[in-house]
């Protein structure tokens, strides 16, 4: 029997009325890597920042290698030997991968930066873990999939004997992912102990040994991956079973209803997207496939109206929008879920009602009916709306006054998706839609596209993950270096094609002129 690394006996947290842990054990054994899941809002990031040192327990006790421990701080955690990459890098653009992966440890000489040292270390631990690196490289220029592994450098050259990985995939190509477990699976070899929380299910299968699952912040299954099944995953998570939907490709598209020719978008004299031409048909789900950073956040940004395009131009429903602002594309039936749901799809100090009626609190029945050109909003239509949303789209909240910013990553999601939605825009742009989203959340928002798509809606739908594109969308572009690369029918759209695209390997079918 493998000895514990990691024990956390009875933790429990509680933020105001909601409970985020309660009573939860979790044994975490030496070499192993170990999969903790659960839906938004299950107590796994809470629990995760407990081990961290990031939040502080209200009872319970953590125990590191025999030794119980109070964290002050993630200092104290990285003393003990733990070490955490979080889902959104915290690294620093302008500087060398080396300076990043030393910074706050650095090897010094006379004072100073000790840079042939620093790089030496890089390359140390490169060749250890099988983690390719180039230590000169900045890391601005880099891909998702580099940046992630400057992330566990950062980790071991602390000697983190613990790594925590939050949602590790969420940006990666299927190569990048292959990689990334195969540095894992190195890493518990060596004695290492390894925690990664996911909502994958078929990742939890291929990389991990053990699970363990919350729900409602308390433990419902606990599992040797090697005897444990999909199904029984699904049902320790969400209490009941989860069957995945998918497009059946029925139907015939209607007219264009999203066309977008010859974009492209320049950020400080460089160009994000270059030429990118495309178009979405009534009744049409289209899938954009690409790593984060190929001009796919430029290509949405664009068609909203926050950034500007240096040429091409944007029609909705064969009008030309491209110099009209935010609220007149809207007007003109454009509806957006943006890939920072909290920087940009929601207000997060403000009320979960008014976030449901942000954009649309000019119009009925929260706005002009009731006097909104006297500058008057319905509170009462308001709050029925939001009541009603909430209800719906199952958004796990106290109520409709609670602050969206207190809300999990997943439940703001079904916010987002619930006010855009809700209105029958006849375009639909959507960015990362299920990101961090778990998978009971993950199947009701698969199922509202299909049917925006069935009832005549038209999806531009952005994603990283493959399995999401050939499960919606009825044609998958590739953006590669802010191109569009590939272009497959939903018969083609194979995770071997897609994600050769992915790499800038490849070709796929040439792009057809927009009609």
């Amino acid at each position: 029997m493998r000895s514990a690394a990691v024990e956390l006996r009875g933790i429990s947290k509680r933020f105001d009325a909601v409970v985020a842990n309660d009573g939860v054990d979790l044994v975490l054994h030496r070499g192993t890597i170990h999969a903790v899941m659960g839906e938004n809002g299950a107590g796994k990031s809470t629990l995760m920042s407990i081990l961290f040192g990031l939040v502080r327990p209200d009872s319970g006790e953590i125990v590191v290698k025999g030794e119980p421990r109070s964290f002050r701080g993630p200092l104290d955690a990285i003393a003990a030997g733990l070490g955490m990459v979080h889902q959104h890098f915290r690294l620093f653009d302008s500087m060398t991968v080396a300076e990043n992966v030393v910074y706050g440890a650095e090897p010094r000489r006379r004072g100073v930066l000790d840079r042939r040292a620093a790089a030496a270390r890089v390359r140390e631990l490169s060749e250890r873990y099988g983690l390719e690196t180039d230590s000169d490289a900045v890391v601005g220029r880099l891909s998702a999939g580099a940046r992630q592994r400057v992330e566990i450098l950062k980790a071991l050259h602390r000697d983190a004997e613990i790594l925590i990985l939050d949602e590790p995939t969420a940006v990666l190509t299927p190569d990048e992912v292959d990689s990334l477990f195969a540095v894992l699976r190195r890493a518990a070899g060596e004695g290492s102990t390894v925690v990664i929380v996911t909502h994958k299910i078929h990742e939890v299968l291929a990389i991990s040994d053990e699970v363990t699952v919350l729900r409602d912040g308390r433990v419902t299954g606990r599992f040797t991956t090697a005897d444990a099944t999909s199904d029984a995953l699904v049902q320790a998570m969400t209490g009941r079973e989860v069957r995945p939907v998918g497009n059946a490709g029925t139907g015939e598209p209607g007219e264009v209803a999203l066309e977008v020719s010859g974009l492209t978008v320049t950020d400080r004299g460089v160009d994000r997207a270059r030429d990118v031409s495309l178009a979405v048909r009534r009744g049409e789900i289209v899938g954009v496939a690409g790593v984060s950073g190929n001009g796919q956040h430029e290509v949405v940004a664009a068609i909203l109206g926050t950034q500007r395009a240096a040429s091409g131009a944007i029609r909705i429903l064969g009008t030309d929008v491209t110099s009209l602002d935010v609220r007149g594309r809207r007007a003109r039936g454009l509806a957006v879920v943006p890939e920072d749901r909290r920087g940009e799809g929601t207000a997060v100090t403000m009320s979960t009602a008014e976030n449901l009626a942000l954009g649309h609190h000019r119009t009925p029945p929260i706005g002009a009916a009731n006097g909104w050109r006297r500058g008057w909003m319905s509170l009462r239509a308001q709050r029925d709306q939001a009541r009603r949303l909430i209800a719906d789209y199952d958004v796990r909240t106290s109520g409709e006054r609670l602050p969206v910013g207190a809300l999990s990553g997943g439940n703001a999601q079904k916010v987002v998706v619930a006010r855009e939605l809700s209105h029958r825009a006849p375009v639909l742009v959507v960015e990362q839609p299920t990101q961090g989203v778990d998978i009971g959340a993950i199947e009701s928002i698969h199922q509202r596209l299909l049917d925006y798509r069935r009832d005549g809606g038209a999806v531009l739908l952005v994603s990283h993950e493959i399995a999401e594109l050939q499960a919606l969308a009825d044609r998958v572009l590739v953006m590669f270096a802010g191109r569009i690369v590939a272009e497959y029918p939903r018969a083609e759209a194979t995770t071997e094609r897609i994600g050769a695209a992915m790499a800038g390997a490849g070709q796929g079918r040439p792009q057809e002129p927009v009609p």
